[in-house]
């Protein structure tokens, strides 16, 4: 399974309408980070169906949605439980360390 894309239209439907945690990364096409990143959400998106949502912003596309979540620098994730943002994670970070972000 592949990552979510999330845009302006979609953003509050998609977390309304999951009670699974979902993960979402705001990046960027020009980000060097945002790339090395993307194949480890691609995976982490295949071993989390079911449970979690792997989701993300680009932020250049949608920066009403990088303003509202305060984004300053990327890839920045951040993890949402019930709608709400319970975590923020900044840099590209091990699969290991993210899969312990959404179990928290």
């Amino acid at each position: 399974m592949k990552t979510t894309t999330l845009t302006s239209e979609n953003f509050d439907a998609t977390l309304a309408n999951t009670s699974q945690p979902v993960l979402v990364d705001f990046w960027a096409e020009w980000c060097g980070p945002c790339r090395m990143l993307a194949p480890i959400l691609d995976q982490l998106a295949g071993e989390q169906e079911g449970r979690a949502t792997i989701a993300k912003v680009d932020i250049d596309a949608h920066p009403d949605l990088a303003e509202r979540f305060g984004i300053r620098a990327i890839p920045t994730l951040i993890v949402f439980k019930d709608g709400q943002p319970v975590s923020t994670i900044t840099g590209v970070k091990s699969k290991s360390f993210l899969e312990a972000a959404l179990a928290a």
